[in-house]
């Protein structure tokens, strides 16, 4: 059976199709270069060609957020992009060339396009919405375009429902800023109603490109019930939406998908926690955005005498499915990571002085080898030293990143804050004075001041059964420290470190604000009950006790540098990830356990919507007079409103692979063969933080 397209394949087939102006072009001729080399996205007419033609592209910045982790900019020459510009800048006229516009249906949008139409900038405009444009935004841009005497200009207009942005094959985030906020806040019904719907639409976007009407499963009552039924509908309003997709995506060959619509408040511990694996430790401790990382590389010592030159800034493009190294560790423990990349940067360097030798001496050992087989010998390698070249320059750069974030974890003895808050997750510390002592030992110790209150925020979601008076303890332990620490900074300190006083008083202010909506959840009682104990750990291949022991001898006779550094901190790093809640309910309802959110949650089925059901159970579907009815579930979409995070998608990513060692119930996981994560927003714990803190 063919394994299904994900969903950023979806996504790339049809941004391609609009790249050609929405034609289905036949496929091109097969390339000649060697079959060893990797297909990639230039695999296509040549640009200028009859089924390739110059084009500028012209977006807002909404959709260069979406086309950008799609299409580099050589993809988007190779499409026949000249040009991509923003449709708020200040543009010059091309008229003899078309113009693709790729937008948001909003009237500032359609006002500049209608303008651009009437001062022909353009040979033509091909306009492509990236959602569905309401009727009467519709109607104001026919009256726009006819008084500017421009209708003529418009080629197309098309509405193309690709409202997110996939990150990775299986990632995808709607951008919605401050989400969690927005429906915890003082925000009245009209805001929330509307905030609701525009998830829905987002959504709507992802099951058009997917091209198969789901199963829609949420808890009852709040925010997903809400975006749930919004869903269902519009998915009944518009029979004809999955065709947009082109087939083969999620539930080609199999079952409908099942789509799992999660509350953020159901857990709330796991975007504050700190985490062991590579990908999500990145996202943490160094500055992640978009797939693109940036980070500061300190300067050496300078000779004595002068003065400390200036760290120096690095930033890389990240593609997490196209990068071999990255694909393979980025959901790996981080000393796992790091141990490979100097094995494989080993081996990449012993290749490479191999071919070179070859290339410069002939063939290594013509004097015993037939010409034509030393002919093609030497020609082997000079053709594979280009590519080898590459992988150690991508090796390298994933050096450079392991090397931040070692330091990140050296400095703020991160192994330590993980260790504590896992424990905590996981109740497997029951004496509640233990608790509170380990945890003013961590803001004694160690860490950021960031780092410090996300543990007090996790210690406070996590033993509810913790009076507020320690919780109050340990909050006023950490300002007494800080206010010891400014009484010297501003009495002996720099200029430089009394000007990051304003910060850190800033930074604490609103980790007490966040701290204080927590306790507010306390006290009403809203914070669920999360029993991770009851289920067994995570555990990736080679993290038991035996590996660790083999990677610090490795380690330490391998090592140089940081890598020697990471064996004393990062060791108790390995083999402690749980499941989160995400990944329990969704493992309870693609297994239909019983007595279990399969029972309670919601089932909705737009294909059983109809004219007679009414506004408020259209869809609905009793899940019992289901039972032993239900095939299989091979792909869910498993979506957090709230704001979403790499450890959770993480999680469900490693459950899927095979992680899940807890017998019957890893069936339930083992059946699916695609789990596609998407949020609101991603969101680093640092965010996160600063959303709670405007809700106290």
């Amino acid at each position: 059976m063919n394994e299904p397209k994900s969903l950023k394949s979806s996504q790339l087939s049809a941004v391609h199709r609009m790249l050609a102006f929405n034609n289905d072009c036949p496929e091109p001729p097969p390339t000649s270069s060697s079959s060893n080399t990797p297909q990639t996205y230039d695999h296509y007419y040549p640009a200028g060609s009859a089924h390739n033609q110059w084009k500028i592209l012209i977006y807002d910045t909404a959709c260069r957020s979406i086309i950008s982790p799609l299409l580099s900019v050589s993809d988007l020459r190779s499409r026949g992009v000249t040009l991509h510009l923003l449709l708020e800048s200040n543009r010059d006229a091309i008229p003899d060339v078309p113009a693709l516009y790729f937008v948001s249906p909003t009237p500032e949008n359609l006002a500049l396009v209608a303008q651009d139409c009437a001062s022909g900038l353009y040979q033509c405009a091909h306009v492509n919405f990236v959602s569905k444009v309401p009727r009467p935004l519709m109607e104001d841009f026919a009256r726009l375009c006819v008084s500017g005497n421009s209708l003529e200009k418009i080629s197309s207009l098309h509405d193309q429902y690709l409202e997110y942005v996939c990150l990775e094959e299986n990632l995808f985030s709607l951008n919605k800023v401050d989400s969690y906020v927005t429906y915890n806040g003082p925000t009245s019904d009209a805001a929330i109603e509307a905030s609701m719907q525009d998830i829905a639409l987002g959504l709507l976007s992802v099951v058009a490109t997917l091209g198969c009407i789901p199963i829609i499963r949420c808890p009852a009552n709040g925010p997903c019930e809400m975006v749930a039924r919004k869903l269902s509908d519009l998915i009944a309003n518009h029979p004809n939406l999955t065709a947009t997709g082109g087939g083969g995506g999620l539930g080609s060959g199999g079952g409908r998908p099942m789509v799992v619509i999660c509350d953020r408040n159901s857990d709330l511990i796991t975007p504050l926690q700190h985490t062991s694996t590579y990908q999500a430790l990145i996202d943490d401790v160094l500055d992640h955005a978009a797939n693109r990382v940036t980070f500061d590389i300190p300067a050496e010592t300078p000779a004595k005498g002068r003065l400390p030159p200036k760290p120096v800034e690095k930033q890389y493009d990240l593609n997490p499915d196209s990068d071999p190294f990255y694909y393979t560790q980025k959901f790996n423990p981080f000393p796992e990571a790091i141990e490979c990349n100097g094995v494989e940067l080993k081996e990449v360097s012993q290749r490479e002085a191999a071919l070179r030798f070859k290339a410069h001496d002939g063939s290594g050992s013509s004097d015993q080898m037939p010409p034509d087989s030393a002919g093609a010998d030497l020609a082997h390698a000079v053709d594979s030293l280009p590519r080898l070249l590459i992988e150690k320059k991508q090796l390298e750069i994933h050096t450079s990143i392991l090397q931040a974030v070692m330091n990140e974890v050296a400095q703020r003895d991160i192994p330590t804050l993980y260790e504590l808050e896992s424990s905590l997750a996981t109740k497997e510390q029951a004496d509640l004075n233990q608790v509170k002592t380990d945890v003013l030992g961590i803001v004694d110790g160690k860490g950021t001041l960031m780092d410090k209150l996300r543990v007090i925020c996790v210690y406070s979601l996590a033993c509810s059964k913790a009076p507020s008076t320690d919780i109050d303890e340990v909050v006023e332990a950490l300002q007494t420290q800080v206010d010891t620490t400014a009484a010297v900074v501003r009495a002996t300190g720099t200029s430089a470190a009394k000007k990051e006083l304003a910060a850190q008083a800033t930074t604490l202010q609103n980790g007490i604000k966040a701290i204080q909506y927590v306790k507010q959840l306390r006290s009403m009682q809203m914070i669920p009950q999360m029993d991770f104990s009851t289920h067994a750990k995570v555990t990736t291949p080679d993290t038991g006790n035996e590996f660790l022991s083999t990677f610090m001898k490795q380690a330490q006779n391998q090592a140089t540098g940081f890598l020697a550094k990471a064996t004393d901190t990062i060791g108790s790093m390995l083999g402690k990830i749980h499941k989160t809640e995400a990944t329990r309910v969704l493992q309870n309802l693609v297994g239909y356990v019983p007595q279990s959110e399969d029972d309670t949650y919601l089932y909705l089925d737009p294909k059983s919507s109809n004219s007679s059901s009414t506004a408020v159970n259209r869809g609905d579907v009793n899940v019992a007079s289901l039972r032993g009815r239900r095939p299989p579930v091979r792909d869910a979409v498993v979506f957090m409103i709230g704001g979403g995070c790499y450890a959770e998608y993480q999680n469900l990513q490693m459950c899927l692979r095979g992680g899940d060692k807890d017998g019957a119930s890893s069936s339930s996981i083992g059946s699916l063969r695609s789990i596609t994560y998407g949020s609101t927003e991603l969101v680093n714990p640092t965010t996160f933080m600063n959303q709670l803190s405007k809700l106290s």
